[in-house]
């Protein structure tokens, strides 16, 4: 295992935190093959939204959810969230290539999964449940984390399995940024989360390393 430049403290039972760098290579031009893959079996896994909610990373992440005093029929994991548009016609865009390997491992896996660019965060986080009076600016606006699965460093919230903070977002000159899957433990690994990773990876211009699993 190699050791990456900050240290993660899990106080929520039942998670388990994948991490990874993840570098722009020079040559892109596979991932338009491999979010359409990805597409493709998604909506041959599922024949309609309704579907999404009984699949079993899906079904931990909502008991997860309510564990940590959250609503999931209210805030959706934000892998149930992307499936759920998927299954009922959306494309998967190109944004950047860090932010696109990002989605689809969030879709391969079905777990809620952020890239954070590199710098943007501290050497210290904690994954806890989110206190009265913190928020954040999301990338849907702002956004009220009590009672939500959060991920927090020195100087406050980081990221949440809902929708990412524009804190940390991924700009158009970075290069290299630090991926996290939220993993429910025992239903996605974190060995399958490595290897689904490497495998989108391969031939698309996006560079792994530093993987902890």
């Amino acid at each position: 295992m190699n050791t990456e430049p900050f240290n993660v403290q899990v106080e929520l039972e039942g998670w388990e935190l994948f991490w990874a760098r993840v570098e722009c290579g020079s040559d892109h031009s596979g991932l338009e093959r491999v979010r359409q893959r990805v597409v493709d079996q998604v909506r041959t896994r599922y024949r309609d939204a309704s579907e999404i909610a009984s699949s079993p990373p899906i079904t931990a992440l909502r008991k997860l959810f309510r564990a940590a005093g959250c609503d999931p029929t209210r805030y959706r994991p934000s892998s149930e969230a992307l499936l759920r548009r998927l299954v009922k016609g959306a494309e998967l865009p190109s944004i950047h290539p860090l932010v696109d390997i990002n989605n689809c491992l969030s879709v391969e896996l079905g777990v809620p999964c952020c890239v954070m660019r590199e710098g943007s965060f501290g050497s210290h986080l904690v994954f806890r449940t989110g206190l009265a009076g913190e928020s954040y600016e999301s990338l849907r606006g702002p956004f009220n984390l009590e009672n939500k699965p959060l991920l927090v460093d020195e100087v406050g919230p980081v990221d949440a399995p809902i929708t990412g903070s524009t804190r940390v977002m991924v700009e158009p000159s970075t290069t290299a940024a630090w991926l996290v899957a939220y993993l429910p433990a025992g239903v996605v690994s974190a060995g399958q989360a490595k290897t689904a990773l490497e495998a989108l990876s391969a031939d698309t211009g996006v560079h792994v390393e530093l993987i902890r699993a």
